[in-house]
């Protein structure tokens, strides 16, 4: 087929999926960013097209929905939706972590999995892809009411995953309490001490070093990738960070250790400003020991800090820019900011927080945009490494998985850097992930036959 004729055939199945999966609009969003950048793949290997494994990377090969009912410490039954989508097992047990947030439904659930397939492909360590979560909304329980919750999801996941078949971890509202609770419950139904089903843990009790670090850590070593391949380096550079739950925190450690300065950071009620660079000691006291908001950040810091209620974090000019918090949170208009206001490059902590039109944007203006399913995948990299530590009940030193996770984003940016070249879209991150990530599922699903 020519380009064109791939395009339109690409678009027929677009829209086809989108038939399919109605009222779904950031699934619609992730599978249209992939699909509209494979004509060139497609061309080149056409056995894709012909074995319909774009159609089938597109379905997931299972999705689980359940009840979760829980009571409360006041004795009132509370009802929630549980999720668990297994995307895609044709590299490894499907691997991806678990969201508990209201606005979490089936179509944020399968945008998230269907990254998940390609972020887990890059890292070339063997997992497939999944995601799950619920609407429940942990801000503001008690750790009783959170533990009888946990408790009642696991009660019917358990029966779906396991260290070879499905291993969760944590997203969004989901942490090591969490996890705690979700493994013991797992413990107790199975009888059996499965160390690798869950990651994420605990360091007393599988969990690995770094891992907590990893999403933020490795997110920054790409920015760095991408800013060497220019000729600059991460010293001195101002950066604005959005968030300031993991993601964002160990973000902005790991741009402080490499010589930059973070000056933002954000939540639901607005974003601070910080122009001494964010103290990140109070900042950990404040979200992750105190529960707090980002308000009271700027309460206790003194004169340098000030708090913008509702605000656009990327009003503030920086050199660099890393959206750390939730889906669709950079926009169009955000992206002319930025751009205005002089940013060299754009990477993603979060998962596909910046829409369409703003990476159509930084590309078009020059500014090096780093894809989450790319740079975001240090977590997931880490992921992989406590499961191996786990298989031969061994713990890692620090060190030793900060090495590997630095090798592992260092290869995730070769990898996309040259990708892009070979198909004729030099320092194109996103088409460079998307075909890299594409072509390593497509290979293992041709090999396994039509399943």
């Amino acid at each position: 087929m020519t380009r064109l004729d791939t395009k339109d055939a690409l678009a027929s199945l677009y829209a086809e999926i989108e038939g399919r999966n109605p009222a779904q609009p950031e699934f619609h969003q992730a599978v249209h960013e992939v699909l509209e950048t494979l004509a060139p793949v497609l061309e080149a290997r056409p056995e894709y097209a012909e074995a319909g494994l774009i159609e089938r990377l597109c379905e997931p090969e299972r999705q689980i929905i359940f009840r979760v009912p829980w009571q409360d410490d006041r004795g009132r039954v509370h009802v929630n939706r549980g999720f668990r989508v297994e995307f895609n097992s044709a590299l490894g047990p499907y691997k991806g972590g678990l969201r508990f947030h209201p606005s979490v439904n089936l179509g944020i659930v399968k945008f998230l999995g269907f990254e998940q397939v390609f972020k887990n492909a890059l890292t070339g360590l063997g997992i497939g892809g999944g995601k799950g979560g619920s609407d429940f909304d942990p801000r503001g329980r008690s750790d009783a009411e959170i533990m009888r919750f946990c408790q009642s999801y696991m009660t019917e996941l358990y029966r779906h995953i396991g260290e070879h078949t499905d291993v969760p971890a944590g997203d969004i509202g989901v942490g090591t309490r969490e996890i705690g609770y979700l493994f013991g419950q797992y413990r107790r139904i199975t009888n059996r001490w499965e160390a690798g089903v869950l990651t994420g843990k605990g360091q007393g009790w599988g969990g690995s070093l770094i891992r907590p670090e990893a999403t933020g850590y490795g997110n920054v070593l790409f920015m760095a990738a991408m800013l060497r391949e220019r000729g600059e380096d991460l010293e001195g550079q101002t950066a604005v960070v959005s968030g300031s739950g993991n993601v964002a925190i160990y973000t902005m450690e790991k741009l402080i250790a490499l010589g930059a300065n973070p000056v933002t950071c954000s939540d639901s009620g607005g974003y601070v400003v910080d122009d001494k660079g964010i103290d990140l000691e109070l900042l950990k006291q404040i979200k992750e020991v105190e529960r707090g908001r980002v308000s009271e950040y700027a309460e206790r810091r003194g004169a340098s800090a000030r708090f913008v209620p509702n605000g656009r974090v990327w009003e503030v000019p920086a050199d660099i820019a890393l959206p750390s918090a939730t889906q669709n949170e950079l926009d169009g208009k955000d992206a002319e900011t930025l751009i205005r206001n002089g940013v060299k490059a754009v990477s993603e902590g979060a998962n596909m927080p910046t829409t369409p039109e703003a990476v159509q944007l930084f590309q078009s203006a020059g500014v090096a945009f780093g894809p989450g399913k790319a740079a975001n995948a240090g977590g997931v990299a880490v992921s992989a490494l406590e499961m191996t530590q786990n298989h031969s009940r061994t713990s890692w030193t620090a060190a030793r998985v900060e090495e590997e996770l630095d090798r592992i984003m260092r290869d995730i940016h070769t990898t996309c850097h040259e990708t892009a070249e070979r198909y004729g879209a030099p320092g194109d991150y996103v088409t460079g992930a998307n075909i890299a990530g594409f072509e390593r599922v497509a290979d293992a699903m041709l090999a396994q036959g039509v399943i």
